[in-house]
């Protein structure tokens, strides 16, 4: 088994979290607990299990607990990237916490949870990175391995693993999970400001170096309070 592209991750925890309220009236919602802890420990737990020592978490919505409580774990390591003064979206995160991450570094939303495959999803991504020729490579899942989901899908994978964008009134085969490995070279010349990561994956697209691969595991979309039951029940073999 080929070792891990990168020994840090970066956490994406920053958002409003609008979907979830009433839960996110009082916490940001990295901190809306399920199966007994919360998103982000979810999260945090799977990058130390499969070996990450280092994660940089970005803040903005009720900060304080959430940079507390991160902080406070052993492992992995967290520092935090500061969004407190603007809301940056997924892309201008990245770039802002650019200075804190390795190249290449992982990628992942904190409201996602999931249960591995035959093998974890970063060694996964890692046994198929190839700086050569990839800007990124997304973690992707089939319709079949996704639950709490109802949308349409995201993407469409060629034989060579090479992403393409859902066409208009089209169903997509492959929903995006949130988790990714990264280059740099994706974050180059980037817009000022918020802006999504959709930017930089267009560009990427039309270069041809946005790869995916697809997820073997099970992956929930724990997105409003009525997702977080029914996860629930499923991680706790209800």
């Amino acid at each position: 088994m080929k070792p891990l592209a990168s020994d840090t991750a970066m956490v994406m925890a920053a958002g409003l979290g609008k979907r979830m309220r009433p839960l996110t009236s009082t916490r940001p919602k990295p901190m809306v607990k399920v199966a007994g802890k919360p998103l982000i420990d979810h999260a945090l737990d799977r990058l130390a299990s499969a070996g990450i020592a280092n994660a940089v978490v970005n803040v903005h919505y009720l900060p304080d607990s959430l940079e507390a409580h991160v902080l406070a774990r052993q492992a992995p390591h967290c520092v935090i990237s500061d969004e407190r003064d603007l809301l940056l979206e997924t892309g201008g995160g990245m770039v802002k916490a650019q200075p804190l991450l390795p190249d290449p570094f992982f990628c992942l939303n904190s409201d996602n949870l999931w249960l591995e495959g035959p093998q974890d999803c970063f060694h996964q991504l890692s046994q198929l990175w190839d700086p050569a020729t990839m800007d990124a490579l997304l973690l992707m899942v089939p319709h079949a391995g996704a639950r709490n989901y109802r949308g349409s899908g995201d993407f469409y994978l060629d034989p060579l693993g090479r992403v393409s964008r859902r066409r208009a009134e089209r169903v997509a085969p492959f929903i995006y999970t949130g988790i990714q490995l990264v280059s740099h070279r994706l974050l180059r010349d980037p817009p000022t400001g918020p802006f999504s990561t959709n930017v930089l994956w267009d560009r990427a697209i039309a270069d041809g170096r946005l790869y995916g691969t697809t997820f073997t595991g099970q992956w929930y979309e724990v997105g409003d309070p009525a997702a977080v039951a029914a996860t629930e029940a499923a991680v706790n073999g209800g």
